[in-house]
């Protein structure tokens, strides 16, 4: 069973945002990976994506270990910045 480790900026981030963390934990668990950033450091990190109730969430999150994944921030996208499936941004 993987555990999650919260960075105080994604915690604050949800805060303000209103998403509540089991929403970060399913987006990770079942949530479509958009983006793979190999090259991050200290360990390569993903962007998912993932909807509740319609609305589209995107997940940062890095696999620390098997068992540890560690989550970097989370936001509602903003339809503004993004192509309409929220997998790709606007040029």
């Amino acid at each position: 069973m993987k555990s999650f480790l919260w960075r105080e900026h994604a915690l604050a981030r949800m805060t303000e945002r209103g998403i509540e963390r089991q929403a970060v934990i399913d987006a990770i668990k079942q949530g479509e990976v958009i983006r793979d950033y190999s090259d991050d450091k200290p360990y390569p990190s993903r962007l998912r994506l993932y909807w509740i109730d319609g609305q589209p969430l995107h997940v940062v999150s890095a696999s620390a270990s098997d068992d540890v994944e560690i989550v970097i921030t989370a936001y509602y996208p903003d339809p503004a910045l993004w192509e309409p499936d929220f997998k790709r941004k606007l040029p």
